[in-house]
């Protein structure tokens, strides 16, 4: 090993550090606690302890919750990510338009929603939904539509938590596609629109391609983001109505903070990271197919 290799490791040693403790060991934990009925009786009594092999796993198979909970999580990631990634990138193309004017101001406005409290946030939107005194229900009266139950109705609970995902994420990724967008090639821009490219055409076929590998991390992180929506449906819903808005990870968290089942509880987290690894790779096949990596 060089000189130049002994100082890399070096300086790397305490992130690496950092990530094995923070994240490789309690991976490797709760894979092996997935195996096992560990309970709240075996944090009392370690003897109570038992390997159960792939048990957890096929009583999860076996319990018609966990396929809601994975069906409802499905729907989310489906319907959130267009939503997410589509408003995100139009917010981008808008500000990156050379007419706006205060065009710092309204990056910070629209970004500062992603660095508020998810459970302040919530509560907000939550208020803002009820049906009696929302604003939401309120504005709709002004128009003579009636009031709309959002957090109570099974039908409406998964589009409106799914509008308070959107409104609170996307910024994140309008501030990523804003910096693809400034190292898009200006000459080619401006060569297909002297050939009378259209503007859907250029966006088409010299923007999207540019933006390509950015557009394909924003559909990663998103769906990521997704397939782990915990927060929003606990504060605004509960799991409820009707377990309509019960996510996967909502489902991890009670079988292993309210009813203790943990190693159960483990084997959930498990099947999650299995799912995000293949879907995960499915995109990135996606991005070199069309030549985006």
């Amino acid at each position: 090993m060089t000189r130049q290799e002994r100082a890399a490791w070096l300086f790397v040693a305490p992130v690496l550090t950092i990530i094995a403790l923070v994240f490789l060991l309690p991976t490797l934990l709760a894979l092996a606690l997935g195996v096992t009925d560990y309970s709240i009786y075996a944090l009392a009594d370690w003897s109570h302890l038992r390997f159960v092999g792939l048990g957890n796993f096929v009583t999860l198979f076996h319990t018609p919750l966990f396929w809601r909970a994975l069906a409802n999580t499905a729907l989310f990631a489906a319907l959130g990510v267009p939503m997410a990634i589509g408003t995100s990138l139009a917010a981008a193309l808008l500000l990156n338009d050379a007419t706006v004017r205060w065009k710092p101001l309204w990056r910070v406005a629209l970004f500062a929603p992603y660095v508020t409290s998810v459970v302040a946030t919530a509560t907000v939107w939550q208020y803002m939904l009820n049906t009696r005194f929302g604003l939401v229900n309120r504005a709709l009266a002004w128009v003579g539509a009636g009031p709309v139950d959002w957090l109570g109705d099974p039908h409406a609970s998964i589009p409106a938590i799914l509008l308070f995902v959107t409104w609170k994420i996307f910024g994140y990724n309008m501030i990523v596609f804003t910096a693809a967008l400034s190292a898009v090639p200006q000459d080619l821009m401006e060569a297909a629109r002297l050939d009378g490219a259209s503007r859907w055409e250029r966006f088409r076929h010299v923007t999207l391609p540019a933006i390509g590998p950015t557009l394909l991390l924003a559909a990663v992180m998103s769906v990521a983001g997704f397939l782990q929506l915990f927060a929003e449906p606990y504060v605004m819903t509960q799991g409820g109505p009707a377990q309509r808005t019960t996510t996967v990870l909502y489902f991890m968290f009670d079988e292993g903070f309210k009813w203790w089942n943990l190693g159960q509880a483990s084997a959930v987290a498990l099947i999650l990271f299995l799912l995000i690894l293949a879907v995960t790779l499915v995109q990135a096949r996606i991005g070199r197919r069309y030549e985006w990596l």
